[in-house]
């Protein structure tokens, strides 16, 4: 016994003298927690390193206070960034939908935390803490504690700013977990009670063909035309009887590629090569003829390649009307939106901001690309410059104030970065060879960002956390869970009864609106479809920058 313990306090010692090993063992322990599974119910890597970290404070470890600056200064910088492109133009049609249901939750849930605190009589921070863990939002705990760090908020007599901290890092903590499974419960059994087919409503928002399997398995193939009844159909006719699985199709007739419009017929012996999804091959391709091995000499090879929607030819369209596989021969495989895929069906409407993974010849993707914004894959670098004078001005930003009775008020440094972070999103949105952050870069950045502040704020929390679980943990727990039920409840009847919204995309949407991808993957299991997900775009870039702005709200009316 006595050697465990001696080995536990040389560890301890070793992780207090080197923070790299603490901080990347917080990581990969917080992973490895996130990843546990119990009935199909996992925490996720944020709660894992989270818990992690409470673990590790408890035993008095402490990361460097400019680490964790660093994490939310990259994480709140992202959040910004990510969102611009939508942010700014998705107040239009029904995006103003998206943004009122967003709004709901946010002052719905701040208004049951603040009546919480009060009739509980909670110690000052503590509802930030709540607020943030009922609605399991990063941005709303990192805006608070940034709030109370850089003064916008007025420290209560005989409160310091470390307990100030500690005190949200402490209900956050607590209220997390029950705070998750109370959302994805409610998301789960909600449309049960209350009798609501989500297959059947997905069913009924797709206007022109089922939400059928995604186009995600792209292959080429060549044929011989010897049945005559594709000779006696136009190109038109043909693509017509593909109907949504219309390939991309490059006729070759004497050793030459012939170019046909839609009056045009195939001959007999001319060789047709289709670029499609796979299943198409497996059903109505075969019936052209026999198959022939490919020579890639005549045809230009396929590749795959990333187009990210920035003109405003290409969005506010949907997928029907812009015919791509027509239009540009080349084949549109997946279809991403705020990072969650979106189902690939012709009524969908493309936006601003939206990626596309499309595969074709290279000359087609540059057309492709040129029509509807940019070829991501084109440039592999990340503007460093742009992204560094970013957060140095969002950071500058925040330290703005104008004083108003003796009061200054400013945006602090969450407002500051994610200002920084919107502006400079949409002006790459609208200017393509701006500010270049590929996707993959900007959501690891996101993602590292986030882990890393919730890392400090384990360890900050690990301090107090069983002394405030003993002695309010229990009343914490109710009034999380309340906050995180209410304002779903609430915003659910005013978006099926006000807003008119499909219920499959209203569940989405809902958590979108608690920026929980977790509930998300719960509503589109049951939905068997990948329709909510739209729901969930909508919503995400609000729900990030409104709860953001509650959680310093929160500590100013408490």
């Amino acid at each position: 016994m006595n050697e465990a313990i001696g080995v536990l306090d040389w560890l301890i010692k070793i992780l207090e003298a080197q923070h790299v090993l603490l901080l990347f063992s917080l990581l990969a322990i917080g992973y490895v927690i996130g990843r546990l599974s119990f009935k199909g119910f996992s925490l996720g890597p944020v709660a894992g390193v989270l818990f992690a970290g409470i673990l590790f404070g408890h035993e008095g470890l402490r990361l460097s206070g400019d680490a964790q600056a660093l994490g939310f200064a990259l994480f709140i910088f992202s959040v910004g960034y990510q969102a611009g492109p939508r942010f700014f133009s998705a107040l239009r049609a029904d995006g103003l939908k998206y943004f009122c249901l967003a709004l709901i939750v946010a002052i719905t849930s701040a208004f049951v935390a603040l009546t919480a605190s009060r009739l509980l009589h909670l110690e000052p921070g503590v509802s930030a803490g709540l607020l943030a863990g009922g609605l399991t939002s990063s941005p709303t705990l990192a805006a608070a504690q940034d709030a109370v760090r850089d003064g916008s908020v007025a420290l209560p007599s005989g409160y310091s700013v470390d307990r100030m901290v500690e005190n949200i890092a402490s209900a956050y903590a607590i209220t997390y977990i029950f705070g998750l499974t109370a959302l994805i419960t409610i998301i789960r059994y909600l449309p049960r009670v209350l009798h609501i087919d989500l297959e059947l409503e997905c069913r009924r928002f797709d206007e022109v063909t089922k939400v059928s399997a995604k186009p995600v398995n792209i292959t080429t193939r060549r044929y011989r035309v010897e049945n005559e009844d594709f000779t006696q159909l136009s190109v038109g006719q043909l693509r017509e009887r593909f109907s949504e699985r219309t390939p991309v199709a490059t006729v070759i007739r004497d050793g030459e590629i012939v170019v046909m419009d839609s009056k045009d017929s195939l001959q007999i012996g001319d060789l047709v090569e289709l670029t499609g999804p796979r299943e198409l091959f497996a059903t109505k391709a075969h019936e052209i003829g026999p198959e022939l091995p490919l020579e890639w000499d005549i045809v230009e090879e396929q590749e795959s390649r990333i187009v990210v929607v920035t003109n405003a030819d290409a969005y506010g369209k949907n997928l029907s009307e812009l015919d791509i596989p027509k239009t540009f021969r080349v084949v549109v495989r997946k279809i991403f939106r705020q990072g969650v895929e979106l189902p690939h069906n012709p009524s969908l409407e493309l936006k601003k901001g939206d990626v596309l993974h499309v595969v074709g010849s290279k000359k087609n993707l540059v057309k492709a690309g040129t029509f509807m914004g940019h070829v991501e894959s084109d440039v592999h670098e990340t503007d460093m410059l742009t992204f560094a004078v970013g957060i140095s001005a969002g950071v500058f930003i925040g330290m703005l104030s104008i004083h108003l009775g003796g009061l200054g008020i400013g945006l602090g440094n969450a407002g500051g970065l994610l200002t920084s972070g919107l502006i400079i999103g949409y002006v790459r949105s609208v200017r393509p060879t701006f500010g270049r952050l590929p996707e993959a870069t900007s959501w690891w950045l996101m993602e590292f960002g986030l882990l890393l502040f919730m890392a400090g704020v384990g360890l900050q929390a690990g301090g107090s956390f069983i002394d405030t679980l003993m002695s309010s943990g229990p009343v914490l727990v109710v009034a999380g869970i309340t906050i995180t039920v209410v304002p779903v409840i609430t915003a659910f009847f005013i978006g099926k009864h006000l807003l008119k919204l499909n219920p499959a995309i209203l569940m989405g949407a809902l958590t979108g609106a608690m920026t929980s991808g977790a509930s998300l993957s719960v509503v589109t299991a049951q939905a068997k479809s990948a329709v909510p997900a739209i729901g969930y775009a909508g919503t995400y870039a609000f729900g990030n920058v409104l709860l953001m702005v509650a959680g310093p709200m929160m500590l100013l009316l408490s």
